[in-house]
């Protein structure tokens, strides 16, 4: 773009990650493989909501301030879906197509080895790519395309060379993961994966899924999350709402009530595993008895990992067709929700303290329970070990 720079080159390349655990995994894979690489930055982009594109028009400007001598590069869900805005700004050296990113040649390095994955506790493994559905409020099919499933070989090499690499944990993640398999031949479920990492590898103590669609939950990986220790009792649901009509309108395949009784049966057979679930506040059409039914089901699923979303049009979609809520109204019920979340994560972590706890240790002193609970852990833990820990008290949502 014709730019003199003159500050100190970047000396390896700097990847920014932003949205998803699907992007944390690809990200690391793009940092190793572009290793060697000097005077680069790329940002693995968001698109899921406008505030998530706002964040990574944010994020390119930061990073080009930080690193003014650097060739910035920009890949992900908005490179695509935003391809146009992202492409005129004038940070931005140039795109890279999300359905290539992973490949060497889109970045004009070359072929070798396969990339060696970054070190960290916890590994990252995206074992599908890609949905199929069409649920009303979401672009991500317009950036990720089709589901497509890695097979249980490649999984098995991927998960291998993360424990070789030191990963305590692994998350099998992906676009919609629960859709695993149902591309390949004899459509495997991904319970039957689930299976086949815990068999590959007896040492690997802990494994946690990403966020999940429940309604397509399959019996083995039912069992799996109900009584098998290595998995650790945290599920994730992609629910979205507590209203049905509301569910309808998004265009989800669920209601209320299978959530509610998927979470019933788990928490019958495993009283201790915790519930995420992400949820939408301010869907087009929605009422104020709507927003109660949303507010509701925090409770009534124990959803102590709740991730809010304040609903915002995204291009093409149905739903930015629909009659839109006030986005006041919007950005109060989405307070709400926060609120009502923090509430039952409050009490929930209450219940931990004076409770031996088997935590990851993470870099920063601190570390993950089973359950994903954060505790504080003794000075000089060893990154990556696996301690027990009692807390005795839990002070700003940390337990110590």
């Amino acid at each position: 773009m014709g730019r003199v720079r003159v500050n100190a080159p970047v000396k390896a390349p700097e990847v920014v990650s932003l949205g998803c655990r699907l992007n944390i995994s690809e990200s690391e894979r793009i940092r190793a493989m572009l290793a060697g690489e000097d005077n680069l930055v790329v940002v693995n982009s968001c698109a899921v909501t406008s505030e998530a594109v706002r964040q990574t028009r944010q994020a390119i400007r930061k990073a080009r301030k930080a690193n003014p001598d650097a060739r910035l590069l920009v890949t992900g869900c908005a490179a695509d879906i935003e391809r146009e805005q992202l492409a005129a700004m004038p940070e931005v050296d140039g795109l890279i197509a999300n359905e290539t990113k992973l490949d060497p040649r889109a970045w004009n390095v070359p072929a070798s080895a396969p990339p060696v994955p970054a070190l960290h506790t916890r590994a990252f493994v995206a074992v599908q790519n890609g949905c199929d559905h069409a649920c009303t409020f979401c672009v991500i099919p317009q950036g990720r395309g089709k589901s497509r499933s890695l097979t249980v070989a490649e999984v098995l090499r991927e998960v291998e060379a993360h424990i070789d690499a030191g990963a305590g944990e692994v998350v099998l993640t992906g676009v919609d993961v629960t859709s695993w398999g149902h591309d390949l031949p004899g459509s495997p479920s991904l319970g039957s994966l689930v299976r086949a990492v815990l068999d590959a590898f007896p040492a690997l103590t802990r494994i946690r899924m990403s966020s999940i669609d429940g309604i397509e939950v399959d019996e083995e990986l039912f069992e799996l999350f109900a009584s098998e220790e290595r998995v650790m009792p945290h599920i994730h649901l992609s629910l979205q709402h507590g209203n049905d009509l509301i569910l309808k309108r998004m265009k989800r395949r669920h209601l209320r009530a299978d959530a509610v009784e998927l979470v019933q049966r788990l928490k019958w057979q495993r009283p201790d595993i915790a519930v995420g679930a992400d949820l939408i506040a301010g869907f087009p059409t929605e009422t104020e008895e709507h927003h109660a039914e949303n507010l509701s089901i925090i409770r009534e699923l124990d959803i102590v990992h709740g991730h809010i979303f304040p609903y915002s049009p995204r291009p093409g979609t149905p739903a930015a067709r629909m009659p839109q809520v006030e986005r006041g109204t919007i950005k109060r019920r989405a307070a709400e929700l926060r609120a009502e979340v923090a509430k039952v994560r409050a009490e929930w972590l209450a219940t931990l303290v004076d409770k031996q706890l088997e935590v990851l240790a993470e870099r920063d002193g601190t570390g993950y329970s089973p359950e994903f609970a954060r505790v504080k852990l003794p000075e000089g833990t060893q990154r990556g070990s696996i301690v027990s820990v009692t807390p005795k008290t839990l002070e700003d949502n940390l337990l110590s």
